[in-house]
């Protein structure tokens, strides 16, 4: 399964859309047709109603406005038939009852999966469940009057291993605290603000430490410190942001300060396109410092690689002893998508070499790079 929401930053408003995708087969993309659209208002059918297949289908919400001339559309009345449910709140699963009609899901996973979302031990669990249930049944029973059909789905076969269903940005989070992520600096910025919010919730304990800061600058310069005092240290950011730490991270390349910076790239240049994707930062990002600097990138295209590559940033720069930027964007940031669990077993960490003082100090006496000295050591 994958999914897909999108949150315009427009002054007037903006269309949010939401899309989801499942098959027997892995998937990797968000798919070129749409079997079925869902249009809430006239501009959702009008923006969208080209990316239906011929023989899909359109659900229009007939609350709003009326279609005619298109074959493939069925209206309902999803605010009378949620208000009817005595829960307005109930609409999409309005929907979500025609949903399962069109696709011959059978009504007992749907009010299972409505029984435990909502069984939270408050006094109004059963009224919201029972509300969610009777806008489930609604919309099924009134699209079976349109005759519309999409066949059945293929049989769900589970898998032989453990999944998980998450985020790219949180894909990362987990990576970097598998990694053993000590400290984060960020700036709330589209679409890397979430990275931050994890952080400050999960990298608690002893040795962590987790801060939001008052611009990227410093935040760069708040990693510079932790990793020159020996510490792994991480940040994300958006294109904006990368820009403003240019100097510090020419200052972590010249200095051999291990760090990781993650870019999740969004629409550009300049600030105007926070909830859109790109991907046009490659050059910024391998040259982002004045003066004979070239940054090791690693550049993620799945959720599964977004787990792994950070586990992968945070060994370059420990064991290459300088900064490493991850390289990601607002589609998969945002993509929900199952994954198998990472083995943690299998995670092999190399942590930068610590200077001891007892072997003389040459930086520079080998090939290899030489154990790193930290403040307050030898």
């Amino acid at each position: 399964a994958l999914t897909f929401a999108t949150f315009p930053s427009q002054i007037l408003g903006g269309p949010t859309w939401t899309q989801a995708r499942i098959s027997v087969d892995h998937i990797l993309s968000p798919g070129d047709e749409v079997d079925v659209l869902v249009a809430f208002n006239q501009e959702a059918y009008d923006t969208h109603q080209e990316d239906v297949r011929p023989d899909g289908v359109i659900i229009f919400n007939s609350n709003e406005f009326n279609l005619e001339g298109d074959s493939r559309g069925f209206g309902l009345p999803v605010e009378d038939l949620a208000k009817a449910t005595g829960n307005t709140r109930a609409a999409n699963m309005v929907i979500i009852g025609a949903l399962a009609h069109l696709v011959h899901m059978p009504q007992r996973f749907l009010e299972e999966f409505v029984t435990a979302r909502f069984t939270r031990g408050r006094s109004g669990d059963d009224q919201i469940i029972s509300s969610n249930i009777a806008a489930l049944t609604a919309g099924r029973e009134h699209i079976s009057e349109s005759g519309l059909d999409l066949g059945n789905l293929a049989p769900a076969v589970r898998p032989d291993w453990e999944q998980l269903m998450l985020k790219g940005n949180e894909a990362i989070c987990l990576g970097a605290l598998a990694a053993g992520l000590e400290v984060y600096a960020g700036y709330p910025i589209s679409p890397a603000t979430t990275i931050l919010l994890y952080m400050e919730r999960n990298l608690v304990g002893p040795g962590k430490f987790a801060y939001q800061v008052s611009s990227e600058i410093e935040s760069i310069t708040a990693l510079l410190g932790a990793g020159f005092a020996g510490k792994k240290a991480m940040t994300a950011t958006a294109g904006p942001g990368f820009s403003l730490m240019s100097e510090g991270l020419g200052l972590g390349w010249i200095a051999e300060i291990p760090l990781v910076v993650v870019n999740v790239q969004r629409g550009g240049p300049a600030t105007g396109l926070p909830t859109k994707t790109e991907q046009s930062d490659l050059m910024a990002c391998m040259y982002p410092a004045h003066g004979d600097v070239k940054m090791p990138i690693i550049a993620v295209g799945t959720v599964e690689e977004c787990f792994f590559g950070a586990i992968k940033a945070i060994e370059w720069a420990e064991r290459y002893q300088g900064p490493v930027v991850l390289m990601t964007e607002m589609s998969l940031a945002e993509r929900v998508q199952n994954i198998p669990r990472p083995d943690l077993s299998k995670v092999q960490v190399n942590d930068r070499k610590v200077y001891s003082g007892d072997n003389g100090y040459r930086r520079y006496a080998g090939f290899e790079l030489s154990p790193m000295p930290i403040p307050g050591n030898p």
